[in-house]
């Protein structure tokens, strides 16, 4: 009698009850609640962090090139960078490339140029560039966009 008392007491004490697993699931939801949109928000930050680098390395590419070039900027939209990555000199002769690769923004989405600038009002003369934004549309440089003649405060 002693053993078959011992084993159900055994038996209870084994595992979890299903009460007390539905609770630490309810407690582990409401944690996740309470991060998650925290983590979503950072990340959309550090895309837009991210992209302004991008052209933050994209207008020092430029800078170097104009260095070597007479003081002038590839002209024209973003077909022009191609002379980032295969320029020539004066005398035609290839010379170093100053980007292996055009860049993009955090999206994927490849970086827009013009040159001579018609976006920014700015006493400096420097190439627009801008990334399409999170919605990947390209609205100018303007709405969601991120671009490289609004200096944005945080």
């Amino acid at each position: 009698m002693r053993a078959a008392r011992h084993n159900r007491t055994s038996r209870r004490r084994g595992g979890f009850s299903l009460l007390e697993l539905l609770i630490v699931l309810a407690i582990i939801g409401l944690i996740a609640a309470m991060v998650l949109p925290n983590l979503i928000g950072r990340q959309q930050q550090a895309n837009i962090d991210i992209t302004r680098e991008s052209i933050h390395v994209l207008e020092q590419s430029l800078k170097m090139y104009a260095v070597d070039h007479n003081a002038q900027f590839p002209e024209g939209s973003s077909d022009a960078l191609t002379m980032l990555i295969q320029p020539v000199d004066k005398n035609n002769q290839p010379q170093k490339a100053y980007i292996e690769k055009i860049p993009t923004d955090a999206w994927g989405q490849p970086l827009n140029y013009e040159y001579p600038n018609t976006k920014g009002t700015t006493t400096v003369d420097k190439p627009a560039i801008w990334s399409n934004g999170p919605d990947g549309k390209d609205d100018n440089g303007s709405n969601d966009d991120l671009n490289n003649w609004v200096i944005e405060t945080p």
